[in-house]
């Protein structure tokens, strides 16, 4: 029960955390500081280990990863990432993070 309630307690600790670097982000856009990057590349790991993935790795190096294996949704990723960005997953292997 104590760990449950440490638990709900570190879970509001990190939905203020969750606010304060939207806000944080929101002014670094409209000041053009590059701190907004910074953010961004953080909620993508945030995003990456809410979904099985590892924390600090970014989800499009985890899909280049997949998809060189052949899994559907890498490919799928992958490919729309591409039209906006040339070889994104690939320019964004990191291969120190995350599975081989």
């Amino acid at each position: 029960m104590k760990s449950r309630l440490l638990m709900i307690g570190i879970f509001l600790l990190c939905q203020l955390a969750s606010l304060v670097a939207a806000v944080w982000m929101l002014l670094a856009i409209i000041s053009g500081s590059t701190r907004a990057w910074t953010l961004a590349k953080s909620y993508d790991q945030l995003a990456n280990a809410a979904l099985g993935g590892h924390e600090d790795e970014l989800i499009s190096s985890r899909a280049a990863k997949a998809a060189r294996r052949g899994e559907k949704w890498a490919c799928v990723l992958c490919k729309l990432l591409h039209k906006i960005d040339l070889n994104h997953c690939e320019k964004s292997i990191e291969h120190d993070e995350g599975k081989p």
